[in-house]
């Protein structure tokens, strides 16, 4: 197979472009922005981007807003809920089945990332947050071997991911979720249950900090 037949369809690089923008809060919860402003922001043709806009409606993580316009859906009570259940239900389980494939080059990979996730939060740097927090964790999830799990726990990263941006503008690092030193004492002490512990401390955190965001009126 040749380097272009292996090249990646231009559908799928926008989609991945448009889905990081809203899994690392580029775009902010409610913000429209227009098809024509995504078609340059993405430096992308307009038929990729409405393929990405109308996948993205289908997750959820879109919503169509009349005039050529699209927003990432609003935060609410009842919606935080359902994230934080589904969260604690999905991302626990993956952890404990990552356990048995724990090996010391990915606790070493982990460590490395969690490294680059104390920089971001010292120096106050949210977008490097976001994607090192988010790298972390899916390094880890990955580990499971269970893709049916993982793909619900990417979808509902993706629902969440705007507002932990909101929050992070909020409190500029502090009290941001971060359970990973835990989290890695327990892979070395091969304890699964331990990083279970630790995994659902950090959800619990995360959402702890949202609602409150809510509770204040920051959405």
């Amino acid at each position: 197979m040749d380097a272009e037949s292996r090249k990646i369809p231009t559908h799928e690089v926008t989609y991945s472009r448009l889905r990081d923008m809203i899994l690392f809060g580029a775009l902010a919860p409610g913000q429209p922005v227009t098809i024509q402003g995504l078609t340059t922001e993405l430096d992308a043709g307009m038929t990729p981007v409405r393929e990405a806009i109308r996948r993205l409606a289908a997750e959820g993580a879109l919503m169509p807003q009349g005039n050529r316009r699209v927003s990432v859906p609003q935060m609410t009570e009842s919606v935080l809920d359902q994230l934080a259940w589904a969260r604690l239900a999905i991302e626990p389980q993956l952890a404990r089945l990552a356990m048995r494939a724990m090996e010391p080059t990915l606790i070493r990979r982990l460590r490395l990332l969690d490294e680059r996730v104390n920089t971001a939060i010292s120096e106050g740097d949210i977008a490097a947050y976001l994607r090192f927090n988010h790298a972390f964790h899916f390094a880890l999830y990955e580990a499971a071997d269970a893709p049916v799990l993982l793909d619900i726990a990417q979808s509902l990263w993706l629902r969440a991911g705007p507002s932990l941006r909101l929050v992070m503008g909020r409190l500029g690092g502090a009290g941001l979720p971060d359970q990973h030193a835990e989290a890695l004492a327990a892979m070395e002490a091969d304890d699964a249950e331990a990083l279970v512990a630790a995994i659902t401390q950090d959800i619990g955190q995360g959402v702890g900090q949202v609602r409150l965001a809510l509770a204040e009126g920051a959405f």
